[in-house]
């Protein structure tokens, strides 16, 4: 599949899709508090979407190890002003959200959100099939285990690509008997995974296409990348760019990413070279 049904429209993979974070938390790894005002957070979208994000995935609720538990009421305290604000700022704008509680998809879809971005793949709430379902928005399979505070100790695999292959068809499957239409997978970097299993995803990733839909790449600023280079996340733009070039080569239709400029570079110069490699093979045929 490369076209998603987003909001009537349709939303093109054939040229890869940039996702730009913006996290309505105080405890985000990376950027928490950054955001939690709604000028500032305004502010972030517009420049977000001036230098070429095609999406904004808004959180509100942590999903960083160990991180606090967050009510249903305060979550969507945080969520749904920015959600108004956007629609009524940039109403061209494509808004994901990223929530693994069935209920803040209602309330975000009613306020004009057009993705759900489930960081729970439908375990940490029973309702989500169904609701994607009945509310017809795409919806963003990620494979994870546990939950945010004990995700870290679920890292127990037989064979990592093939299980994690093996638990997206089951929810794929189990997504389409419930009646959604666009699924877009997400095989969870740094979501119940070591080290050295994420590096081993990142360099089989191009076999989950076995599922025939989109795959969302996201490692930006993560663990991943700063422990191996013993830095920091303010110190992972660098390994951020070339993580996104490795995913954007090996066919990833859509990145999530804090530094949508940079992205959107790496986008165009991974494509210039495709393209390149295109011609070269059909000047041989």
């Amino acid at each position: 599949m490369k076209f998603c049904n987003v909001g009537g429209k349709l939303l093109d993979f054939h040229i890869p899709k940039i996702m730009g974070i913006l996290n309505m938390t105080p405890d985000s790894f990376f950027d928490g508090g950054k955001h939690n005002n709604l000028n500032n957070a305004l502010d972030r979208v517009g420049t977000m979407l001036e230098e070429g994000a095609d999406i904004i995935d808004v959180g509100a609720y942590s999903s960083r190890p160990g991180a606090r538990v967050v009510d249903f009421q305060e979550e969507l305290d945080r969520l749904l002003p920015i959600v108004d604000a956007i629609r009524k700022t940039y109403p061209n704008a494509v808004l994901s959200i990223d929530t693994f509680r069935a209920d803040v998809a209602i309330e975000a879809v009613k306020y004009g959100a057009h993705i759900i971005n489930d960081i729970g793949g439908g375990n940490l709430d029973e309702k989500m099939f169904t609701t994607i379902a009945r509310l017809g928005v795409p919806y963003v399979l990620m494979h994870s285990k546990g939950t945010p505070e004990t995700m870290q100790n679920e890292t127990a695999y037989q064979d990592l690509i093939n299980d994690i292959t093996s638990d997206l068809t089951k929810k794929i499957e189990a997504l389409r008997s419930a009646g959604v239409k666009d699924i877009i997978v997400d095989p969870g970097f740094g979501f119940a995974k070591t080290l050295e299993q994420n590096y081993l995803l990142l360099s089989r990733i191009e076999e989950l296409r076995v599922l025939g839909l989109p795959i969302l790449g996201a490692v930006s600023r993560k663990s991943m990348i700063y422990k191996l280079l013993n830095s920091s996340p303010q110190e992972a733009l660098n390994g951020t760019s070339v993580l996104n070039t490795i995913l954007l080569f090996k066919g990833v239709e859509m990145i999530r990413v804090h530094d949508v400029k940079e992205a959107v570079e790496v986008r165009k110069l991974v494509m210039k070279t495709r393209a390149g490699e295109a011609k070269r093979s059909s000047y041989y045929e």
